[in-house]
C-alpha cells in the first residue's frame, strides 16, 4: 500500500496554510479544506495519467501559470458543486496544488523516488481517496472509477423508536399465536391418543362382567 498522501497533505496544509479559508467556522473550514485537498490530488492523478512527464516536470519546477490553469479548469467545470465561491475555490486550489507539488518534490529529493517511484506513489493514492468525497468531486477531477465509492449514510433510529416498533410487531403477532395455541389444544383434547387404546379394553371388561352375571343367574 502506498504512503497516504491524502492525510500527509492535510497535515501540511494545517501547518503551512493556517490562514486558508479562515473566514469560515473551524469545522466547516476543515471540511472544505479536506474537500479541496482531495479534489486537487485527484486532479494531479488524472493529469499524471494523461502526461506523466509533464507533471514530473511541474513537480520539479512548479510553474505558477500552469497551477492557475489547473485551478481555473476545476473551478469552471460543469461538475463543480463546491459551496465555495468560484474565487475562493480557485484560490484554494492554487495554494493547495502549489503545496502538493512542493511536498512531492521534497519527498523525491529526500527519498530518491525518481520518476518511477513518484508514479507508484501518486497512482497508489486511489485506494486512499476511495470513499472520501462526494461523486461530484470525482466527476470534476476525472477519477470516474471512484464514483459511488462513498458509503451511503443511513438514518440512525433512536432506542425509543426501535422499542416501539418491536412492541408493535409483538402485539400484532400475539393474537395469531393465541389462536394457533387454542386450536392445537382443542384438537388434542377432542381426540386424545390414549382413548383409542383403552376403549376396546373397557368394552371387553364390561362384556366379561355381564357374562359372569348372566351365568350366575342361570346357574
Amino acid at each position: 500500500m502506498a504512503f497516504d498522501l491524502v492525510q500527509y497533505f492535510a497535515e501540511q496544509i494545517k501547518i503551512q496554510k493556517p490562514q486558508l479559508l479562515n473566514q469560515y467556522p473551524v469545522n466547516e473550514k476543515n471540511k472544505l479544506i479536506d474537500e479541496v485537498n482531495i479534489l486537487t490530488l485527484g486532479k494531479l492523478i488524472s493529469l499524471w495519467r494523461q502526461n506523466d512527464n509533464k507533471i514530473y516536470q511541474e513537480i520539479k519546477t512548479s510553474d505558477p501559470l500552469y497551477i492557475q490553469e489547473v485551478a481555473r479548469h476545476l473551478t469552471t467545470s460543469k461538475h463543480n458543486q463546491s459551496t465555495l465561491k468560484n474565487s475562493e475555490l480557485e484560490q484554494s486550489i492554487s495554494e493547495i496544488l502549489t503545496l502538493q507539488l512542493a511536498e512531492l518534490n521534497q519527498l523525491d529529493e529526500t527519498g530518491g523516488f525518481g520518476h518511477n517511484g513518484l508514479k507508484e506513489l501518486i497512482l497508489g493514492q486511489i485506494e486512499h481517496l476511495s470513499g472520501q468525497a462526494e461523486d461530484w468531486v470525482w466527476s470534476t477531477n476525472h477519477l470516474n472509477e471512484l464514483i459511488g465509492s462513498k458509503p451511503v449514510e443511513q438514518e440512525e433510529l433512536s432506542l425509543d423508536t426501535t422499542m416501539k416498533e418491536f412492541n408493535q410487531m409483538v402485539h400484532q403477532a400475539q393474537p395469531h399465536h393465541d389462536d394457533v395455541h387454542i386450536e392445537e389444544q382443542t384438537i388434542e383434547t377432542s381426540v386424545p391418543t390414549w382413548s383409542k387404546i383403552v376403549a376396546p379394553l373397557v368394552a371387553l371388561a364390561i362384556l366379561g362382567y355381564l357374562y359372569c352375571a348372566y351365568t350366575q343367574l342361570i346357574a
